[in-house]
């Protein structure tokens, strides 16, 4: 496997990874015609979504934490 190939299996396994959203297939020739900076920075753009999804999350806990304890 190539540097590119597993960079298109990375956004996969991050797009899967989301709790509640249907499996995602990429088929690879979809995002062949990008270089590989690009497929990076999808990476860092679905990581920088992660990131935030949990400082939300992260939020709403200590909210919650307040009016329990």
């Amino acid at each position: 496997m190539n540097d590119k190939e597993q960079l298109i299996l990375d956004i996969q396994n991050l797009l899967n990874s989301y709790n509640g959203i249907k499996k995602t297939d990429i088929n690879p020739s979809l995002l062949e015609f990008m270089d590989e900076s690009t497929l990076k920075h999808i990476i860092s753009d679905l990581l920088y979504q992660k990131e935030q999804e949990k400082d939300v999350d992260l939020e709403w806990l200590e909210q919650f934490k307040k009016h329990i304890f």
